[in-house]
């Protein structure tokens, strides 16, 4: 069989290479947008990343307060963008890949959106909950409106209950599971929710299965389903409203949770990992040393399989609680029987009863729960 001439052979790879590179770009997403009365002015562009925000870009506005912004996104794994004008969020986008979006924005947070209906969606939700947070915020402060409060909370939930049902397929569920009425209270706070995020994440597993907002609604649905079925044993255990455990101290004798006394009790999961060594010099100490004395103990469970390693960080910490270490690691029974998804993990006992809806992030929520507790 002849060759094909050199030239031609080049020409046929170049043409090729260029139709993989487009294949692998995929359609491009783009943002028009105009801000209103604003020229040569920043609009910062932000991805929502779970739980924090990722600047991507810094665009400016011509003299007419237009301006255009393409983000690279991922086949199937649609994300949540943000327009800001300093600290003030203006825009509010869910995008997929190949959307074409034209968003007429203030200074004030007022806009509108065209080209996505996802973003149509989003807005919706933002502005109910937007709303409803107001109308909290206006109940709480009159002492008779107790009843009034009540029931506005009730009717919010059940409108969340429905959105998500109707919306099962819709990455606008996600934002409406995960709000709050306030720092130590989330719109969906009943053990029972669990089955609802549950089914949810199931629904969008099938259509987004690489999505990173996916993803997290699956860790916070097992969080959920364990805490029920914690709250389900807990309701039919006869005589003590937990697991006890029984484990060695650094000296080698045993310490049971059920002997630590105080009104509250931590029960912490742990390993001596890089990151949870800061959070107990960062947090844990300080807090325990501010409540330590008014009623706050604290039963850390270590998961560490080396018993060696765990010592000589429980000293060089100066770790002032009880400290037991289960060297049975990601072995032991503990993990079934406290449902443990990751480490660090907590639960509070008070008065000697385990609270199953109680959980920790941060000093200050600690805080809050203890000066609430104690």
């Amino acid at each position: 069989m002849p060759s094909l001439p050199r030239m031609k052979t080049v020409k046929i790879l170049a043409v090729l290479g260029a139709a993989l590179l487009l294949a692998a770009c995929g359609p491009k997403t783009v943002i028009d947008g105009t801000l209103q009365d604003k020229a040569d002015a920043p609009v910062i562009v932000k991805l929502l990343d779970v739980n924090k925000y990722q600047v991507l870009d810094t665009v400016k506005t011509d003299a007419a307060g237009a301006f255009s912004y393409k983000p690279e996104l991922q086949e199937n794994c649609p994300e949540f963008l943000y327009l800001f004008y300093g600290d003030k969020k203006i825009a509010s986008l869910l995008l997929k890949q190949g959307d074409h979006v034209k968003v007429t924005a203030d200074t004030l947070g007022n806009y509108t959106v065209e080209g996505s209906e996802e973003s149509l969606l989003l807005q919706e939700v933002e502005s109910n909950y937007a709303q409803f947070m107001l109308d909290m915020a206006r109940l709480s402060a009159d002492p008779d409106a107790n009843q009034e409060l009540s029931r506005r909370y009730v009717d919010y939930y059940r409108r969340g209950v429905r959105y998500v049902m109707e919306h099962p397929k819709s990455l606008t569920s996600v934002p409406v599971l995960f709000q709050r009425v306030n720092d130590g209270l989330a719109v969906f706070d009943q053990p029972t929710d669990g089955i609802l995020f549950g089914s949810i994440c199931d629904s969008l597993k099938t259509v987004y299965p690489d999505s990173r907002y996916v993803k997290a609604l699956e860790r916070e649905a097992a969080r959920r389903t364990n805490l029920l079925q914690i709250s389900q044993r807990l309701q039919e255990a006869e005589q003590v409203g937990y697991f006890d455990i029984d484990l060695p101290t650094l000296t080698g004798t045993n310490a049971k949770l059920s002997e630590a006394k105080a009104k509250v009790v931590m029960l912490y999961f742990w390993a001596t990992t890089d990151e949870q060594k800061l959070f107990n010099m960062d947090t844990l100490i300080p807090v325990y040393n501010e409540f330590h004395d008014r009623g706050f103990e604290i039963y850390a469970v270590s998961l560490d399989v080396d018993k060696t390693a765990w010592a000589t960080v429980v000293r060089s910490q100066q770790l002032p609680w009880i400290n037991v270490c289960d060297t049975r690691g990601n072995q032991s029974p503990l993990i079934t029987q406290y449902g443990l998804t990751a480490l660090p993990t907590a639960y509070f006992l008070v008065d000697g009863e385990m609270d199953p809806n109680a959980s920790i992030s941060d000093a200050a929520s600690m805080r809050k729960y203890l000066q609430s507790k104690l």
